[in-house]
């Protein structure tokens, strides 16, 4: 597809017929973007190259890491029996952190490819796409990937595709795409099977936004489905959301990088440059209509929820202005996470940042380090909590300084509640009684158990969610020597006996260290917390008591001897009277120096304690 003189393309003899839209969705490091690559150099989007990989992964943490975070779109020509298609490809995250990402790229799609390591088999996130895609009533192709292996077996995973989905083996199409075996047969499958978009290019134009991002140079950019109608350069559009009216400074397509175009009409996806400012007015799943022809707004999406709540501080107080510089940036690019400010008085000033999930939270990190040379402390994670009182108010509880007091419960409080999440594990047979012992261990309820195969079990649990986002994925692996796949959406809320466990330093609370809790945790996290602290903080010349006490109860001491100094060094005989006299006097400073002098947590000390905590 060329180019006219003004450097632009032009799609209107891509009539609607002519158009598909599909997806490609899969569990973590099933070969996503490797098939994404494949069939970019198929259409030859892109040309044949070895260094090409994750051609659409822009992001460095997403290079090194090998994951998507982000969903990225392309389009792609294609000549079939004699006659050439548009095709809009999206490549989506494969991790459950990032579900949302998928579920607004399959409302702009009416295809999608569910991809399946023929070593691995179905995993959680597989089983969650799949019915994410089932949800939206799209055609659902099932691809087989890596058959290249030597642990292959695609026969096995097609009879699981089978058993699980309902979906013939047959229709299994088996490639590998690092390979680009079979990988030609892809494009012709998508033709045959994936219905055109629907749509009047002749009706009032209307579109659904599905993602936005910001650019540097033109504010935001917008990447829409159109459903109906045309628009250009020029033309002014309004938002159902909001209400404002925009004027299109530009349309085009990802070709993969951002390509301007003539113009875009009914069945195309493709980015919109509004003259938005900000994020905030760029509201997913909103519908822009012609400002003279408003209709009927489309159903849009469930809005992101923050699942993990988490303080970052700056390891340097003098470096507060550029992180939140650096913050406020960051979250130009990430919309999805919540920004709050709050000051601790152990430190200093920082935010409260809510994330989807851990890796979320972990992914935010390194691109604070990365990108902005940030250093900084996160505190540990906690998830919302509900506090229902006996007036009938509501409180949501994303931070442990604001947990009501043992005597505000008794008195004034009705229920806590704590967030739930309902799980899918799936791990070879050998490995049931240990995630059953470990699931148990957690506070869950067992709600299904079905043998995919011979082999495979899946399990389905309820869980508390705060016993998910520590360490509950790094015992299920190690359990299951890396072979479990787990996958977690939320359940609502459910009563529970939650306390705050606070950390004393000689009779002062350290308000970073405070953490939420099940009381049948209390007492064992508190003795491992006192244990740990005791062995980062410098000793003083006056004892140092280190508590966990939750409410006026203490359930753990760690006691730090003090530095003495031999002040009878002096003294080479004479009367014992003498030595006893300096060493009351010592004992009367001590005591003095211990009314008066404060513990300090060193910011290297907490940083190392929330280091080895995660």
């Amino acid at each position: 597809m060329q180019p006219n003189s003004l450097g632009s393309m032009e799609l209107e003899a891509f009539k609607t017929d002519q158009i598909r839209n599909f997806s490609i969705i899969a569990h973590v490091d099933h070969g996503k973007s490797t098939l994404a690559d494949r069939l970019l150099e198929l259409a030859q989007t892109i040309t044949k190259r070895k260094d090409n990989k994750q051609v659409l992964d822009k992001l460095r943490v997403e290079r090194e890491r090998g994951i998507t975070v982000k969903a990225q779109s392309a389009s792609l020509f294609y000549d079939y029996k004699g006659k050439k298609y548009l095709l809009n490809l999206i490549d989506t995250p494969g991790h459950m952190d990032f579900n949302f990402e998928v579920s607004r790229s399959l409302a702009a799609c009416q295809g999608t490819l569910l991809l399946v390591d023929a070593a691995q088999g179905i995993q959680a996130q597989t089983v969650a796409n799949f019915y994410l895609a089932f949800g939206q009533d799209i055609r659902i192709l099932p691809v087989i990937n890596k058959i290249d292996l030597p642990s292959a077996e695609p026969e096995r995973v097609a009879s699981q595709i089978e058993v699980a989905f309902e979906m013939p083996a047959e229709e299994c199409l088996k490639i590998s795409a690092k390979s680009s075996l079979n990988v030609d047969q892809i494009l012709p499958a998508i033709i045959e099977s994936v219905p055109p978009p629907p749509g009047d290019v002749e009706a009032p134009f209307k579109a659904l936004l599905f993602d936005s991002w910001h650019d540097t140079y033109v504010g935001v950019v917008c990447l829409m489905a159109v459903i109906d109608g045309r628009v250009k350069k020029g033309d002014k559009i309004v938002s159902a959301h909001s209400e404002r009216k925009y004027e299109v400074m530009e349309t085009g397509i990802m070709y993969p990088e951002q390509t301007p175009t003539v113009s875009l009409q009914a069945g195309q996806v493709g980015y919109f440059v509004l003259n938005m400012k900000t994020l905030s007015e760029s509201h997913v799943g909103d519908t822009f209509f012609d400002h003279k022809h408003i209709g009927t707004p489309m159903p849009g999406f469930v809005p992101a929820k923050a699942m993990v709540w988490a303080g970052i501080f700056p390891i340097d107080t003098a470096d507060f202005e550029k992180l939140d510089h650096s913050i406020a940036k960051l979250t130009l690019s990430d919309s999805s996470v919540m920004v709050q400010k709050e000051t601790s008085t152990a430190l200093g000033q920082g935010w409260r940042l809510g994330f989807l999930g851990t890796l979320h939270m972990d992914v935010f990190r390194q691109r604070l380090e990365q990108e902005y040379d940030a250093n900084i402390i996160i505190t540990a994670p906690t998830v919302p909590y509900r506090v229902e009182y006996r007036d009938g108010t509501e409180k949501l509880i994303r931070n442990p300084t604001e947990f009501p007091d043992m005597d505000e419960i008794s008195q004034k409080v009705r229920s806590v509640q704590e967030p739930m999440v309902r799980s899918t594990i799936i791990f070879p047979n050998e490995y049931l009684g240990d995630i059953m012992v470990l699931c148990g261990s957690r506070r869950g309820v067992q709600l299904e158990h079905t043998y995919l195969d011979e082999n495979r079990v899946l399990l389905k649990y309820r869980l508390p969610l705060a016993e998910v986002v520590t360490d509950f994925h790094q015992e299920l692996k190690g359990r299951s020597s890396g072979f479990a796949s787990f996958d977690y959406e939320e359940d609502g809320y459910d009563d529970a006996d939650l306390v705050k466990m606070n950390i004393v330093l000689n009779s002062k609370p350290v308000d970073a260290l405070s953490i939420i809790l099940h009381r049948s945790q209390a007492e064992l996290v508190g003795r491992d917390w006192v244990k740990r602290l005791k062995g980062l903080l410098s000793r003083q010349l006056f004892e140092i008591v280190i508590q966990a006490s939750v409410g006026n109860k203490i359930i753990a001491r760690e006691g730090m001897s003090a530095m003495r100094k031999n002040v009878t060094a002096k003294c080479y005989g004479g009367d014992v009277s003498r030595k006893m006299k300096l060493l009351n006097k010592q004992k009367e400073g001590k005591k003095r120096m211990k009314a008066i002098g404060g513990v300090e947590v060193s910011q290297e000390a907490f940083y190392d304690f929330m280091s080895k905590k995660k």
